[in-house]
C-alpha cells in the first residue's frame, strides 16, 4: 500500500508560480514511477509530469519548459514547480504513482497508475 498526499495548492494570477508536494508514505520501492495528473471540469484525466526511480521525468507538450518535477527520495516526496503559469493550467492535480512500471516516451495514462492522493486544487486566474 502507497499513501499519497497532496499539498500546495492555490489560487494565484496568470503568469504566477506555485509548488505542489506530494508526501508518499508505504511501500513505494524498486522499480515505480510517481507524478502528477489533472483534472479540469468536464475534462479526463491527463499526466503531467512523472518522475520514476531512476530519476527519468516525462512531461505533457503542454506543460514543458514550465513545468519542472522532482523527487527528494530522504523525504520520499515528489515536488511539481510550476512557473507562468496560464488559466488552462486551472484543475484539479493528483499525484499518483504506479508500481513495477516505468515509461518512456509520453507520460503514462491515468488508467494505469495504482494509488492515488486526493488532490489539490489549482485555480489560475486572468
Amino acid at each position: 500500500q502507497v499513501q499519497l498526499v497532496e499539498s500546495g495548492g492555490g489560487s494565484v494570477q496568470a503568469g504566477g508560480s506555485l509548488r505542489l508536494s506530494c508526501a508518499a508514505s508505504g511501500y513505494l520501492y524498486g522499480t515505480y514511477t510517481i507524478g502528477w495528473f489533472r483534472q479540469a471540469p468536464g475534462m479526463e484525466r491527463e499526466g503531467v509530469a512523472t518522475i520514476d526511480n531512476r530519476g527519468s521525468t516525462l512531461y505533457a507538450d503542454s506543460v514543458k519548459g514550465r513545468f519542472t518535477i522532482s523527487k527528494d527520495t530522504a523525504k520520499s516526496t515528489v515536488y511539481l514547480e510550476m512557473n507562468s503559469l496560464k488559466p488552462e493550467d486551472t484543475a484539479k492535480y493528483y499525484c499518483a504513482a504506479g508500481l513495477g512500471k516505468n515509461w518512456r516516451g509520453d507520460v503514462p495514462p491515468a488508467a494505469v497508475m495504482d494509488y492515488w492522493g486526493k488532490g489539490t486544487l489549482v485555480t489560475i486566474y486572468s
